[in-house]
């Protein structure tokens, strides 16, 4: 009857395996190391820079613990802070020789210290918050009057294109803060720029006014535009973020919206404030310019004449001068997509973009007026241009689509696309609060969170222990398992571990316990009605299966809602709970009854069960009890 097939336990076993061999990386902690990332998006970090990094170090008598690339960074691990400190300076020293423009950005960092074979085998550590392992943290307020403004300067760039476009007359035409100022001469010729605003241009409305002995059209964009404007600003900065502090390595980095205009961005493991605020300034601006082909131009490149007027100068990839036009034909923000391929008749590697309706019409325009031109993608940072590749325009090219190619390697063509998609801010930024989390108080966090834990589990493991005797103990043990499994779980899914999720843990104790003492209580019901220890454990196990099934559902709908519609804390506190919930009805149910069973199952004359008082109603009296502690035999 109590009797578990073969496979269950080896499912039991199994999962205990998992659990215990993707909980071990927690447990050996982190090592002080030093990481060396690109400073510009056109820089990579190869491995090249690990060989630079490896002869400084050697040279200052560092020895690191470890040093590998990972990634688009170098990591170097160091046993001690201190040495820590000094490999910063060597490394800076020997990589970043104007500190005015650095190419390479050398910051302290903290690294796993899990052996090999774990992290081969994908074991890694879960990450920890800022909370508990110390970073910094930005306020970022999002200038959204600077997007108003674009958008209108857009707008009017817009008109003046689509007017002469439809050959329709008029005397300038301006902006004013968001609205948009149209001259016209005429009745006629105000009739059809408004009919034109009003069939081409959904999001902005247009009234007339009398301006001397002609008319003035303006036209407004209308509130809901605006507050369209306003949230795609504030997304689109949100992802140029992530994408730019993605490229860096930063370990699970929290980028949150807060309010209409505010962005949180937060680093854990990042100590230097100074670094990071490098790391937010990434951002960069894409801007698409002719190439100026006058004999000037040629000259200025070799170095023997100034800079034509109208022109500027860059520097390519290869620190090779390109003198470009000052006039920007396309930006950014007319970019939708970027994607690296092959060019179908040489199969050579190409950058595949995708422009947005305007950028598309522009394109098209250009590159129908500048065939056997070459054009020229700057990527602008920090107010420093430089030149990503200066292809030759072939024909006219339509359609919103764009390919990208010339002596371009697999590795150029995906580098290039993934700085192109990474987009540049729509709305400058600025910081309004910053601090920063020592690791000191992270790890006094830790410390304090797990003494929490681990306290209260003594307790409920020390009443479990001496109310239901012997079924105490499988609980303890089955609650034991639960913990397991969670912070296997969460480890497997990388997911970030804060204090409310160490909270959500200890709650996740009190739930696991609840459905014990259900199976504990059913078990002595069946026993207090009279029924033999075998059966009164099928049927405990039976019956509280459903009240157990029942309750946790119910509070999991719960912490799917906190999950679905939280943020920030609420959500590192919902998904600890939420997988709590899961691990405790498999330890409390499965584990528990696998436990009793291997205990119990074989004892063919069980005459009693070892699970604490028991009472019993007497013959003719309800009221006296009757101890049935019984034994094991």
């Amino acid at each position: 009857m109590n009797r578990y097939p073969v496979w269950k336990y080896a499912i039991l076993v199994i999962a205990l395996l998992v659990g215990v061999i993707y909980t071990l990386p927690n447990f050996f902690g982190e090592a002080p190391a030093v990481q060396v990332s690109s400073g510009k998006s056109t820089i990579k970090v190869d491995n090249a820079v690990l060989q630079k990094v490896e002869s400084a170090l050697s040279a200052a008598s560092l020895k690191p613990d470890s040093l590998s690339l990972e990634g688009t960074s170098v990591r170097a691990r160091f046993k001690t802070p201190d040495e820590q400190l000094k490999a910063k300076d060597v490394i800076q020293k020997a990589l970043v020789t104007d500190p005015t423009d650095p190419a390479y950005i050398v910051a302290l960092n903290l690294v796993s210290r899990s052996p090999d074979w774990l992290t081969a085998i994908g074991a890694k550590p879960m990450y920890l918050g800022l909370d508990l392992r110390g970073g910094v943290h930005f306020m970022l307020q999002v200038d959204m009057a600077a997007a108003l403004t674009k958008k209108a300067e857009s707008y009017a760039s817009d008109l003046r294109t689509t007017m002469r476009d439809k050959n329709i007359r008029h005397g300038g035409i301006s902006r004013d803060g968001n609205s948009i100022s149209i001259r016209v001469r005429d009745e006629a010729t105000q009739t059809a720029a408004r009919n034109l605003i009003t069939d081409q241009f959904p999001d902005l409305t247009s009234t007339s006014q009398p301006d001397g002995t002609g008319f003035k059209l303006v036209a407004g964009i209308k509130p809901e535009a605006l507050r369209k404007v306003q949230e795609q600003a504030l997304k689109q900065n949100m992802v140029t973020l992530h994408n730019r502090i993605n490229e860096l390595g930063v370990a699970e980095p929290v980028i949150q919206q807060q309010g209409l205009d505010r962005i949180v961005v937060q680093l854990p493991g990042v100590q230097d404030t100074a670094k990071a605020k490098d790391i937010l300034g990434r951002t960069a601006t894409l801007e698409v310019r002719m190439v100026d082909e006058s004999s000037e131009a040629r000259s200025a490149e070799l170095g023997t004449g100034p800079v034509p007027f109208g022109s500027e100068k860059y520097l390519d990839r290869n620190s090779q001068p390109l003198i470009v036009q000052k006039q920007v034909t396309l930006t950014g923000e007319n970019l939708t997509d970027a994607q690296p391929g092959f060019d179908s008749q040489n199969q050579e590697p190409t950058v595949n973009l995708t422009l947005d309706a305007k950028g598309a019409r522009i394109f098209k325009d250009v590159t129908r007026e500048n065939i056997n031109k070459r054009m020229a993608i700057i990527l602008f940072e920090k107010g420093k241009g430089e030149v990503v590749t200066a292809p030759v325009i072939r024909g006219e090219i339509g359609g919103g689509r764009v390919q990208i190619s010339g002596r371009m390697t697999t590795q150029e063509a995906n580098d290039t696309s993934l700085l192109l998609r990474a987009g540049s801010l729509a709305a400058p930024m600025e910081i309004i609060e910053e601090y920063t989390i020592g690791p000191s108080l992270g790890a006094d966090n830790i410390s304090r969170g797990i003494h929490s834990v681990v306290w209260g589990m003594v307790a409920i493991a020390a009443f479990m222990c001496v109310y239901y005797m012997l079924f105490g103990v499988f609980s303890t043990i089955a609650l034991s398992v639960n913990v397991l499994l969670l912070l296997a779980i969460l480890s497997m899914l990388q997911a970030t571990l804060t204090l409310p999720g160490i909270a959500a843990m200890a709650l996740a104790l009190g739930v696991a316990i609840d459905s014990n003492v259900l199976i504990n209580e059913r078990i002595r019901e069946e026993l207090r009605a009279g029924a033999s220890p075998q059966a009164a454990i099928h049927a405990g196990y039976e019956n509280a299966w459903h009240t157990i099934l029942d309750s946790n559902v119910t509070t999991l709908i719960a912490g799917l809602a906190l999950l679905a519609f939280g943020s920030g804390v609420v959500r590192g506190f919902a998904v600890v709970h939420c997988i709590g919930i899961l691990t405790s009805m498999f330890s409390a149910v499965f584990f528990s009854r696998g436990l009793v069973n291997l205990w119990y199952g074989g004892k063919k004359k069980l005459k009693s069960l070892s699970i604490g008082q028991v009472w019993k109603p007497a013959e003719g009296d309800g009221h006296r009890s009757v101890a049935g502690r019984g034994s094991n035999n």
